[in-house]
């Protein structure tokens, strides 16, 4: 019998990675020597993992920057519509591997440094994750920009080049601690600085009103240096560009009006200016109005239209002559969207350009306006919102809150005309919020200033027509669309779980990966013996080189053949982290009742971070980390229950848990999430769902079929009409014996003896002013995971719900909903044409 292929020989053998030509690997030793040579100075001759990362990440490089330039120089010859996605968050994750995957280097790389002694993965661990973002949102935007390339748009993400991304989270006692996130320590390879496009970006001062217009005046002045990093479609020699701004003091700062001896401290002010792009806020789904996020927003929205309009203006590659004046073709060559309302500033910031510098009249600025801009809502959670006040904002921005005014004067007229005497009607479609404290709602201006306004799911999308949105509704129904969420299949099948992309291939060819409703054919192999046994076998593989991981990091024994039940997410109430963990209570009080009963074993895992400043998500995690410390010492338990809380999930960790993963735990409270986007993933990776009707929930198991997904609990309407009767919790806490006995654990520190009422507060909380109603949904959840148990008994069965759900997958591809951006907001028309590579002589 053959020995069994080491790790590297089964690596080669996986055609998605590309393949490995001789004179290919040749180049890349070759050009990697040449790398290491120079980044090895002359006082240093020993190269470390890290130089050894910097020469691999230079050789994959220099393969992006020929296409890089030949399809920005294609843009230019053909001048298409472009598209600029604008972000304050892009959740981009480690690029290396991303790289070789789309470039179809895969196999060559991992050859050439294996003939070096090298070991590729060993090198991939050195890249420090880009964390440029909090969750969803950001990680949105990284799959859009893959999927933006891959569909050969001409399109760009606009964001801020955060110096500390979103922290690190380190679970002290228990207890989450945060360290700032040093991502650029060692510099970073994937990036050029373009100082040439530096932009002036202006704050404070006054407004002069003259005869030939309104002029800003009296402002300080901060520079917006852009960093480039190149973003490649898949296999398709298309390289877009992600433009991230820095902030940087201008050399006069502090200088022209310092008094005498004040030379050190000015130059040391320098740093109040260069603090705009310092940090990124650690907020998800939370409103925290501090000027630093206004001066933040506005920074990235000022610097990126100078460039969309300097951009606009000239035509030829390279040229820098003014060639483009007339401002109402502006819409047929710029798309703007708008990452949540983060961006808004870019409606008023645009009409600004527009009428004082450009001196268009206001209509002709307000009609390119609309056409030009698209408003991506992500969130109904009110405290989510964004109400700017406008004392803020009248110090900060004071030209900008004029034209807001201005757009909200002709915007009530025209509310007033549609609905005569509707006073209240007026009041709620306000951009100015008048109660107590004047606020500047963001969400209204977005619509108002937009042409196409969409959620991220239908049932999303739906909520918004019929509550928060109503009003705007009623009265421009065209404006509304759906555009549900997706992610991209490169990074998340074929670069996390290359076994299990592989197994697809060998059934249906690789065209899957950019055409992901291609999935569907894996139906007709429902039934294959075959079949079943690779993807059980995928699956197990997956799971024991996680347990390894888990064992390194954590000195917890897995059992891998225990059921992997993964909550990875924001940590945050609607969320319901604390549903999961009355759950795992009461399957652990079921276990020592009957500890002699065949018990399905579970290893649960939840991670997440939690913001900084969100008292009670801090206090969730300290619960699980209590729970798990209290079960996995428990003989009685032994193997069949254990507790992990994940450290510092991260996009890397996420591509080592999910193709690991067995359920997807998708529980927030019906209505509550947008949309999820994790919950795609798991689906994608072969694990099964357990979730309410929230979010893609519910077009995921339209799509894998009702059979194929266990739904619990409450649907919207449940939620709405127990509004309206009350929720009393005590009620469920009274007729439900085993959700008592978990509260009482809880409150009466059996999971903290040695402080008994550590989680009074999560108890109250709980009992009195429960928001998202965990104790309706106990019961159904309970009795779902019973169900879930059962069937994992049954690996065969198991397994054919899987494929199913891989094979319902492809419509949350990222890809789809590109598409459906590019034809149905922005004019546009993706191709799946490839650009001739850069040797290809033309």
């Amino acid at each position: 019998m053959s020995k069994p292929l080491s790790d590297h020989d089964r690596k080669k053998q996986i055609s998605v990675r590309g393949l490995a030509g001789v004179e290919n690997i040749t180049d890349l030793k070759q050009n990697f020597n040449r790398h290491l040579h120079f980044t090895l100075v002359k006082d240093r001759n020993v190269a470390t993992k890290r130089d050894y990362y910097f020469a691999l990440a230079h050789t994959v490089r220099d393969h992006l920057v020929g296409r890089w330039i030949r399809t920005q120089q294609h843009y230019y010859e053909k001048d298409p519509k472009r598209v600029y996605y604008i972000s304050l968050e892009f959740y981009m994750g480690r690029t290396l591997q991303n790289t070789m995957v789309n470039l179809a280097l895969e196999n060559a790389c991992d050859e050439a440094m294996y003939q070096l002694g090298l070991d590729m993965e060993d090198l991939e661990d050195m890249e420090e994750d880009a964390g440029l973002g909090n969750g969803g949102l950001g990680r949105l935007a990284a799959c859009f920009l893959d999927s933006m390339a891959s569909l050969g748009l001409a399109a760009y993400g606009y964001g801020i080049r955060y110096e500390f991304g979103i922290f690190n989270q380190r679970i002290v006692n228990g207890w989450q601690v945060e360290e700032a996130d040093d991502w650029l320590r060692y510099g970073n390879p994937w990036e050029k600085a373009r100082p040439e496009y530096m932009r002036p970006v202006h704050f404070y001062g006054r407004t002069e009103h003259q005869p030939d217009g309104v002029k800003w005046v009296d402002t300080q002045v901060v520079l917006a240096l852009p960093y480039d990093t190149p973003v490649p479609g898949y296999r398709n020699n298309v390289v877009n560009t992600m433009r991230l701004w820095s902030a940087k003091a201008p050399c006069e700062f502090n200088l022209k009006d310092f008094n005498v001896g004040g030379y050190i401290q000015a130059v040391l002010d320098r740093n109040l200016a260069e603090n705009i792009s310092r940090v990124l806020y650690p907020n998800d789904n939370f409103f925290e109005g501090k000027e630093l996020r206004l001066k933040q927003e506005y920074f990235v929205v000022s610097a990126t239209l100078q460039d969309i309009i300097r951009r606009f203006k000239v035509s030829k590659f390279g040229s820098r002559e003014v060639a483009r004046t007339d401002f109402s073709k502006l819409p047929d060559k710029v798309a703007i969207q708008l990452n949540d309302t983060h961006p808004a500033m870019a409606i008023p910031e645009l009409m600004r350009v527009l009428v004082d510098n450009e001196k268009l009249s206001w209509e002709s600025a307000w009609d390119i306006c609309v056409r030009t801009c698209a408003y991506t809502n992500h969130t109904v959670l009110p405290e989510a919102l964004e109400r700017w006040p406008v004392d803020l904002f009248s110090h900060l921005l004071p030209r900008h809150l004029e034209i807001v005014f201005e757009i909200n004067r002709r915007h009530l007229e025209k509310v007033a005309a549609a609905f005569p005497g509707d006073v209240d009607r007026l009041r709620r479609m306000s951009l100015i919020e008048e109660e107590g404290q004047k606020r500047i709602n963001m969400a209204h201006l977005c619509i108002v200033g937009s042409h196409a306004v969409n959620g991220v799911a239908r049932i999303h999308s739906d909520i918004l027509k019929a509550t928060i949105f109503k009003d705007f509704y009623e009265m421009e129904p065209h404006k509304f669309q759906n555009k549900t969420n997706g992610i991209t299949p490169r990074r998340w099948l074929v670069m996390c779980n290359p076994g299990l992309a592989e197994i697809i291939a060998e059934r249906i060819g690789e065209d899957f990966i950019r055409d992901l409703d291609q999935l569907q054919r894996l139906r007709d192999f429902v039934n294959d013996e075959a079949f079943i046994r690779d993807v059980a076998k995928v699956k197990q593989e997956n799971k024991l080189k996680f347990a390894v991981h888990l064992e390194e990091h954590y000195k917890v024994k897995i059992n891998p053949n225990s059921m992997f039940d993964v909550q990875v997410k924001r940590i945050h109430e609607y969320k319901r982290q604390l549903l999961n963990c009355l759950h795992i209570i009461t399957y652990y009080n079921r276990i020592k009742r009957e500890p002699n009963k065949q018990w399905t074993p579970r290893t649960v895992m939840i991670g997440g971070k939690a913001a900084p400043g969100y008292h009670t998500a801090k206090m969730i995690i300290r619960l699980i980390t209590a729970i798990g410390e209290v079960i996995n010492h428990d003989p009685v338990v032994g193997d069949r229950l254990k507790v992990i809380f994940l450290e510092n999930y991260r996009v890397t960790l996420a591509e080592k848990a999910i193709p690991a993963s067995d359920l997807s735990e998708q529980i927030s409270t019906a209505g509550t999430e947008a949309s999820g986007t994790g919950n795609m993933k798991f689906m994608l990776n072969g694990a099964l769902t357990i979730g309410t009707m929230d979010g893609a929930n519910v077009e995921m198991a339209e799509e894998a079929g009702e059979d194929n997904i266990f739904i619990f609990g409450m649907r919207v309407d449940d939620v709405d009409a127990l509004d309206k009767k009350g929720y009393h919790a005590e009620e469920y806490y009274n007729r439900l014996p085993e959700l008592k006995q978990a509260i009482d654990q809880i409150a009466g520190g059996f999971f903290s003896p040695k402080q008994p009422d550590l989680f009074k507060e999560i108890v109250n909380m709980l009992m009195h002013h429960d928001r998202f109603k965990v104790f309706a949904d106990y019961e159904d959840y309970i009795k779902c995971q019973e169900k879930v148990n059962a069937l994992y008994k049954n690996p065969k069965e198991w397994t054919k719900k899987v494929i199913y759900n891989i094979a319902g997958c492809g419509k949350f591809s990222s890809d789809r909903t590109i598409a459906q951006y590019a034809r149905e907001i922005w004019g546009m028309e993706p191709t799946l044409e490839k650009l001739p590579a850069p040797d290809d002589k033309q």
